[in-house]
């Protein structure tokens, strides 16, 4: 289980000074889905601090992403209850939970192939935009104001996750590793209060993960977001994560600080199997 190199970046740091231990961003209770007769999620309970980055384990298929659909709106609930903020935000629509402070990134990549990378960015404005046609018919008065203000943003964005010198080439043309910035990119000029990243790794070199890593502890760190996390990358969980929580066919098996909770012979046992496991166990004895 333990990777045999892990990203060279800070450690975790402990909660934002911003954000009293007591301050609960998310909290979800029992939270049940079913597709048809297969149950995905079953009675699943989680707490995420403000200030945290909050990691989201396990094998695939084990309901990760169904989660996040849930807490995000895609997908109500069978049972149980979603609060952000200590506000109930369990059957809202996506796009009034993303209005409530929430930004995603996704598994497989949602750029927009065809635009630069300026403009993948400057779309993740588009939740604090209200378009108007009176406002349009008045464009010098009120309408550049606040695309100006929208541009400002980004700029902001952009300088803060170092793409500089590629905010002009088309999205498509740039590497995979800086796709996933741009995309992470898009994430943060939402200026969310909660932001989840889903697999944010995923087809990564070490180099790539480790700059990635550092965008995102400095994101907590700099810019006061929560941020929870879905990644298959122990050697980056147990690195930048304050807290996890393991999933095994939509059950909760652990929970804790990482290193504790991917050691878990339960967690052991659910990435290797039981044979495995049990080697696993006999050699580190």
């Amino acid at each position: 289980m333990t990777p045999a190199s892990a990203p060279h970046v800070r450690p975790a740091a402990p909660l934002s000074r911003h954000a009293p231990a007591t301050d609960i961003a998310l909290s979800c209770h029992g939270i049940e889905r079913s597709f048809g007769g297969l149950r995905a999620l079953k009675g699943v309970d989680l707490e995420v601090r403000q200030g945290q980055i909050f990691g989201l384990v396990g094998p695939n298929g084990s309901g990760k992403t169904t989660m996040v659909n849930v807490m995000t709106g895609f997908y109500p609930p069978n049972a149980g209850r979603v609060e952000l903020f200590g506000a109930d935000i369990t059957r809202m629509a996506p796009h009034k939970v993303a209005r409530c402070g929430v930004a995603r990134t996704f598994q497989n990549l949602a750029l927009f192939k065809g635009m630069s990378v300026l403009d993948n960015v400057l779309l993740g404005r588009h939740v604090h935009m209200r378009p108007s046609a009176l406002a349009s018919l008045f464009y010098w008065v009120w309408a550049e104001r606040e695309e100006l203000a929208h541009r400002r943003v980004v700029e902001e964005i952009i300088d803060f996750m170092q793409l500089q010198d590629i905010r002009d080439e088309p999205v498509e043309a740039i590497p995979m590793g800086l796709q996933k910035r741009v995309e992470l990119a898009r994430a943060l000029v939402a200026q969310p209060r909660f932001l989840i990243l889903d697999e944010p790794m995923a087809g990564m070199n070490q180099e790539e993960k480790e700059y990635i890593a550092r965008f995102i502890l400095d994101a907590r760190d700099e810019r006061d977001v929560t941020i929870f996390i879905i990644e298959h990358h122990m050697d980056v969980v147990t690195a930048i994560c304050d807290e996890v929580v393991v999933l095994c066919y939509g059950e909760v098996i652990a929970r804790g600080d990482p290193a504790t909770a991917i050691a878990q012979p339960q967690v052991v046992k659910a990435y290797l199997g039981e044979r495995a496991a049990a080697r696993h166990a006999g050699t580190a004895s």
